[in-house]
Parts: C-alpha cells; structure tokens; sequence
C-alpha cells in the first residue's frame, strides 16, 4: 500500500477531481455521515518536511477532545503511512500566540509564515 490514513467513518464515494478551475486534482470523498474530504498529494519534498514537522508539533500541543492519542486515532485499524492530518495541522491558527511562536521558531519560520503555507495549501486545491 502506498498509504494509510483511518478517517473515521465509512467510505461512500471517491473520485479524482479539482474542486476551482485551474487548480490541481486531489482524491475527493464523502462518507456515509455526510463527511467531505480530500486526499491532497504534495508536489515538493519541502512541502512534506514543513507539514510533518507541523503535525508533530500540533500533536504535542493542540490535546484531543476527548482525551484519545491523535496518532492511536488515526492508526486505529492499520498504521498511519505517508499521510498528514491536515485538519490537526489547521488547527495551528486557534492556538494561542505564545504556542504559535514556539512552534514556528522550531519550523525556522514566522507564525504568518505559517499561517500562509497553510493558507497555500488550502486554496491550491480547495477554496
């Protein structure tokens, strides 16, 4: 396999798309909840270092919920492989200031240097 990712729910549809004209193609998916998500591959080996070392800054500092493990929950059934939490990863914007710093200082970046890769991301393929 070249990937592994637990999202939750059951799979209904999936389908090899763009969701804005001009944009680039991403695996599309809904679940039998009503869920709406996207399978994004990344273009740049940069891109893959600065989101895993966000994924696991946001692990440590961005606790669950409901008090489950992060990465428990995404390798419920089969190990998380070659696949990044985007929604964990966005949850960097509703941390406080002080954590955001200490994350970006770690990354060699500046919080809005962050805040805009993300923000890159997200409208690359999406909105």
């Amino acid at each position: 396999m070249i990937n592994m990712f637990h999202i939750g729910e059951s799979v209904t549809y999936l389908e090899l798309s763009t969701l804005i004209p001009g944009g680039s193609e991403a695996l599309v998916y809904t679940t039998l909840s009503g869920t709406i998500g996207m399978l994004v591959p990344f273009t740049s080996r940069e891109d893959i270092d600065f989101f895993q070392h966000l994924e696991m800054h946001m692990r440590n500092e961005a606790p669950p919920l409901c008090g489950r493990d992060h990465l428990s929950y995404r390798s419920s059934y089969i190990p998380v492989k070659a696949t990044i939490d985007g929604d964990l990863c966005e949850q960097y914007n509703s941390l406080d200031p002080a954590k955001r710093k200490a994350i970006a200082d770690e990354l060699d970046r500046s919080p809005s240097e962050v805040s805009k890769k993300l923000e890159d991301m997200r409208t690359t393929y999406a909105f």
